[in-house]
């Protein structure tokens, strides 16, 4: 084992004296122990009396005999267990986050927290809200060790505790086995790494307070496909009460998978695999069993097999946002997001697509769509020309693509919630991007080195000047108001309304944040004239 599958490992005798010498507590004098419920564990202390917890043990070892089941609770140990370096990502194609290891035994997460030292370790009354922010990565890739995620200045900023986590990914935590298996071990097997995510917000609820946080006042917050799990938590009656606002940023999850392609999709799978019983899957070598993404999805028709949350009627017994907004998520207070050119993030990196000439926008169009939206490109094309006639052929490949693929979820999980007692609390990103002149404008992932002040962070593109720190101080003062009150409105930002129809209240995120009414209404009622499908479903 290397030192990050060594860290916090179960057992009841796991004494810190007999751990590997390289695993013992390594941490200065003044680094804080905290009791947690499995055992106590050491971190390392910031040079700005921020307190950072890295690797801590949620859950046991998810390989093995353990597979596709739910996760379980971590064997308590003995002695001080070293908290000073990332656990292990989710198996996933890659490298992962700067080469970190991957492995199954995945279950960690992290903790920055302002508190106080004192006699009873970091327990000091504060009852800081709490940020838990779930990666992106759609449900295949990532963690939540990125410096992108890295949580100390939003933690001094804001006087709260930051919290990320790693979870199953890709099949080993969405692959649905439970038409093709009759055993109970897979029964939940389609929703494992979501059910990964409400086991590490249970550990919040039992060991926060230690942390100087409150389990009272849990955030969820998280981009891209950490908002899709986040709007499926709302969903699923597991997480009830294990969180109490909830922040979706440029990831929605109107539906989920359905039971007969998730199995379709399964059969695919093990297909590509050669395998046909469930020994020989869970005997198979992780690294080998991501070999079985490779299948065509046989929905989409092209790419790899899809894999996330499967409507099984046990841990997801709903759609989250279909017919409506779940009811089970209505006493969520919840911010909806997004960016004004999302596919500039997604698309802008091959250069070409910036000279583009009128005649491939029509014929491009359509591939960024992804069947998701099925609408002649043409017609696509004059309208945006019509309403911005200043608009180069690139810029109206990026606007479409965007109110297309990326927007379309975001308005109707925000419309579902118009018409509920609980209204979201909706934003769009038009703060552009200082990188390479302006060109990518508000592409998908620039709020999140806004929302955490990770100017700086390795690939960031939110830039380091005075205009970047000042939109960051923005949006971190508003999400760390609505973590605290569950609104988000504040000294920073005009009054921020909720959304309703049909004025349709937008927070405008730009140098000069703004309120404005139904931004991009052309755009909306233009595709409002195609049914949208979730991809994945």
């Amino acid at each position: 084992m290397d030192r990050r599958s060594l860290l916090l490992t179960a057992g009841a005798a796991a004494a810190a004296s007999a751990l590997p010498a390289h695993a013992k507590p390594s941490g200065s004098a003044r680094s804080p122990i905290v009791t947690t419920v499995a055992g106590k564990v050491r971190g390392a202390t910031t040079v700005d009396g921020v307190h950072v917890f890295k690797g801590l043990r949620y859950g046991a070892d998810t390989g093995g005999a353990n597979r596709f089941s739910p996760p379980r609770k971590p064997q308590p140990w003995t002695g001080v267990a070293d908290a000073l370096d990332y656990g292990a990502a989710s198996m996933q194609t890659g490298k992962g986050e700067d080469g970190e290891t991957l492995s199954e035994d995945c279950l960690f997460l992290n903790v920055w927290t302002p508190a106080k030292t004192s006699k009873t370790g970091l327990a000091d009354g504060g009852k800081r809200p709490v940020m838990f922010y779930i990666h992106g990565g759609a449900y295949n890739g990532g963690s939540g060790g990125s410096p992108w995620y890295e949580g100390t200045k939003l933690a001094r900023r804001g006087d709260v505790v930051v919290v990320t986590v790693n979870h199953r990914l890709n099949a080993f935590g969405y692959l649905y086995l439970a038409r093709l298996f009759d055993d109970p071990s897979v029964a939940d097997s389609g929703n494992v790494g979501q059910l990964d995510l409400v086991l590490a917000l249970r550990w919040v609820r039992d060991n926060i307070a230690q942390f100087g946080g409150d389990p009272d006042r849990v955030m969820l917050f998280g981009q891209s496909g950490g908002g899709a799990k986040i709007a499926t938590l709302l969903a699923m009656p597991a997480a009830k009460g294990l969180f109490h606002r909830a922040v979706t940023m440029s990831g929605q999850q109107v539906t989920a998978g359905g039971p007969f392609n998730a199995t379709r999709r399964a059969k695919l799978f093990l297909d590509k695999l050669g395998i046909s019983d469930l020994a020989a899957l869970r005997a198979l070598p992780a690294d080998q069993l991501l070999n079985g993404l490779k299948a065509i999805d046989p929905v989409a028709g092209s790419g790899g097999v899809y894999m996330g949350p499967v409507l099984d009627e046990r841990s997801l017994t709903r759609h989250p946002f279909f017919p409506d907004a779940s009811p089970l998520g209505l006493d969520v207070p919840l911010i909806c997001g997004n960016t004004h050119d999302e596919t500039r993030g997604f698309a802008g990196w091959d250069r070409k697509v910036f000279d583009m000439t009128w005649e491939q926008v029509v014929e491009k169009l359509p591939g960024q769509f992804n069947a998701r939206i099925d609408i002649d490109p043409a017609t696509v094309v004059a309208a945006y020309r019509q309403m911005y006639p200043a608009y180069s052929p690139s810029d109206v490949y990026f606007a479409a693509s965007t109110a297309g693929r990326s927007w379309k979820a975001a308005i109707l999980q925000a419309e579902a919630r118009a018409a509920t007692r609980a209204p979201a609390f909706v934003y769009q990103v038009n703060w552009k991007s200082p990188k390479d002149g302006g060109v990518w404008g508000a592409p998908h992932t620039i709020d999140i080195g806004l929302a955490f002040g990770t100017l700086d962070a390795k690939g960031s593109i939110v830039g380091t000047g005075p205009r970047s720190e000042a939109m960051s101080n923005t949006m971190m003062d508003a999400f760390v108001a609505f973590a605290r009150t569950g609104d988000p409105n504040c000294a920073a930002i005009p009054k921020w309304e909720p959304y309703t129809l049909p004025r349709r209240q937008t927070l405008v995120f730009d140098d000069a944040t703004r309120m404005q009414d139904d931004p991009r209404g052309g755009e909306r009622e233009l595709f409002n004239k195609v049914p949208f499908t979730q991809f994945g479903t």
